[in-house]
């Protein structure tokens, strides 16, 4: 411990003595570092936030998606780019004495790295920009850096709400194009196949392949023959209700004989109408029973009976459906005899059966483009309006740029000080290390453990009054330019502090 106080002691007696030295490196360190300082611009930071409202209820009801959010991602991806920086440059006054191209790329560069934005939110972005520039004052770079601000917020709603007008309407422009040429390409494709179906008009019927034709033809005919299965049904059950009505109900002057041979009948037919045989028991006993009562009433005067309406009106009804299975039976002969022909037309000209499968198939390809390009033309037409006229993007600022009361950069009064205690420094091991240089012992500690020996003392040094009074002189010398520096210091800050007022 005491080795480590005698050397602390020895540096502070090394210095003292050259203090002169000290001194006057402090002074040089400290100039030059204030002059460094004092030429670093100064550089002034303005902020904005703006707000941007997505919200379009016409999109909603008509179903056409705008591209509102898109256009804000890339306006803000876009902002910074190359054009627009130019734009700000020369909407400020940093474009004043640009003149050259490659000094525009270099102010584009330099602003370009002093320009940040942010999404702080979904909706809400901040703009922030710094400018400094030692050419200009400080309220000048101030004004500047406002300005820079204000200009990307008119950027911003410019390119927003504004620059899809001009997007839509060429993009309108290309697509009226494509419909022309693809109309006049339609419109060949359809006069060839005109051309064909006059040339071969056993093959055109409606402009529908044979192969379609036969697949409906198929497809006809399996419902005619369900069609005709059903009339048949019918017609087979109206006849058996016929065979189980009597033609005449009996008279009221009748015999009993002429009655009961009509419920003889009627029971008979009955049977018959069930399915029963000729052969049947039951059959064979209303057919006697029948035949007896035939004697019987032929032995009997007096009418015949009256006409039975219900068999009158079945017999109508069986007479509509007769027409009914023969209409069906004779389409489904001309279906068949038709599917023939063509089936038959197949085989015997396969070229012709190719170059109308081709012509179609081109014209509906053309069909379909058009009509997909129609209502693609459309869309973009019905979404220009929604955009222009219709849609609610509402824009607000919500912080205007701010105007800069101090610089955010370089922090001057922290450098200056900085500057003082590193120049502080410099001198004190200036002198500590010419003080090493030089074979001379501060104390006689040192003196003793450098030599090995023991000191029996030291002879103190003695000044005479002229001497005295000339080394209070030096000292006060001393503390006048030690205090110099640090009123030279205080100086720098205080015109520091007022620089900075007069830009408030």
């Amino acid at each position: 411990m005491n080795n480590i106080f005698d050397e602390i002691r020895a540096a502070i007696f090394t210095v003292w003595h050259r203090r002169w030295l000290a001194l006057a490196v402090a002074w040089a360190v400290c100039l030059l570092g204030w002059l460094v300082v004092g030429m670093i611009p100064n550089s002034y930071e303005s902020k904005a936030r703006i707000f941007v409202k997505l919200e379009d209820v016409l999109s909603d009801v008509t179903g056409v998606p705008t591209s509102n959010k898109r256009d804000i991602e890339r306006v803000q991806q876009t902002l910074t780019s190359s054009v627009n920086l130019e734009k700000v440059i020369r909407g400020t006054e940093i474009g004043a004495g640009i003149t050259d191209p490659k000094q525009m790329e270099g102010a584009i560069a330099g602003l370009g790295k002093k320009i940040k934005i942010e999404s702080t939110k979904d909706n809400l972005f901040e703009i922030t920009a710094s400018y400094g520039d030692g050419g200009r004052s400080d309220a000048a770079n101030a004004k500047i850096a406002q300005a820079v601000v204000q200009k990307l917020i008119d950027i911003f709603r410019e390119e927003n709400l504004a620059g899809n007008k001009g997007e839509v309407s060429s993009s309108l422009d290309f697509m009226d194009q494509q419909l022309a040429q693809r109309q006049k390409e339609l419109e060949a494709a359809e006069q060839k196949r005109l051309a064909f179906e006059a040339a071969n008009p056993a093959l055109a019927k409606g402009g529908t392949s044979p192969i379609q034709r036969v697949e409906a033809l198929r497809a006809e005919l399996r419902g005619i023959d369900a069609d005709l299965a059903a009339a048949q049904s019918a017609l087979a059950a109206i006849n058996g209700q016929l065979a189980g009505t009597p033609k005449t109900l009996a008279g009221t002057s009748a015999g009993g004989a002429r009655g009961a041979l009509s419920d003889a009948q009627a029971q008979l037919n009955s049977l018959r109408a069930r399915g029963l045989t000729e052969n049947h028991p039951d059959v064979i006993a209303a057919r006697n029973q029948v035949n007896m009562l035939k004697q019987a009433a032929a032995g009997e005067s007096g009418p015949a009976g009256q006409p039975n309406p219900a068999y009158a009106s079945l017999e109508s009804i069986k007479a509509e459906r007769q027409a009914n299975v023969q209409a069906l039976t004779a389409r489904r002969a001309a279906v068949q005899a038709e599917l023939s022909q063509v089936t038959a037309q197949q085989f015997s000209n396969p070229e012709a059966l190719a170059e109308q499968q081709r012509i179609n198939r081109d014209y509906d390809v053309l069909k379909q483009q058009y009509d997909k390009l129609l209502q693609d033309r459309e869309e973009l037409r019905l979404r220009g309006q929604v955009e222009t006229e219709h849609s609610s993007v509402k824009f607000q600022v919500i912080d205007p740029p701010s105007t800069p009361r101090s610089p955010v950069a370089p922090n001057r009064p922290l450098l200056l000080f900085g500057v003082l205690i590193a120049g502080l420094g410099a001198g004190a091991a200036a002198a500590f290390a010419v003080g090493q240089l030089r074979s001379t012992f501060a104390t006689t500690a040192k003196l003793e453990r450098t030599l090995g020996l023991p000191v029996l003392g030291a002879v103190s040094q003695t000044l005479t009054d002229g001497a005295r009074a000339l080394r209070r002189k030096r000292l006060t010398w001393f503390y006048a330019a030690t205090a110099a520096l640090g009123g030279v210091f205080v100086l720098l800050l205080s015109l520091e502090m007022i620089q900075r007022s007069m830009v408030a």
